[in-house]
């Protein structure tokens, strides 16, 4: 392995900021929660969440606040992502691989638009609301 010079260890600790700063709550109006329960994880999970943290830095999205929990009670549908946005209806997706994980910051959280195949369901938050 090469050494690291310190304009690599620079550039490597402003990237590790970027994706510290989207753990921070202040000034986010969307929250993505990623299952990271023993069956997220064994399905996946880290994987998504990577692919989330990359796609939402390679789009500059900064109103985004990326977290994980436990496990969400759907081990058949992990890994799963809640996604809770202003003015959008909560939304829990199953079985979110890399390509799920972009789909989802391209059209539910920049486009407004739910991805129909891989709703699992909604927050019973929700269902209480509007009942």
């Amino acid at each position: 392995m090469a050494k690291l010079t310190l304009d690599d260890l620079r550039k490597m600790r402003e990237q590790k900021q970027k994706a510290m700063e989207m753990r921070e709550g202040s000034n986010k109006d969307v929250q993505v929660i990623v299952g990271m329960g023993t069956c997220g994880i064994a399905a996946g999970a880290k994987d998504t969440f990577a692919a989330l943290v990359d796609t939402l830095t390679e789009k500059g999205l900064t109103n985004v606040l990326i977290r994980q929990t436990g496990c969400m009670g759907m081990c058949s549908s992990e890994p799963t992502v809640e996604v809770i946005a202003a003015g959008m209806p909560a939304i829990i997706y199953g079985n979110v691989d890399a390509a799920t994980a972009k789909e989802i910051v391209e059209k539910h959280i920049i486009g407004k638009e739910l991805v129909d195949s891989k709703i699992c369901d909604r927050p019973s938050i929700d269902i209480i609301k509007n009942a």
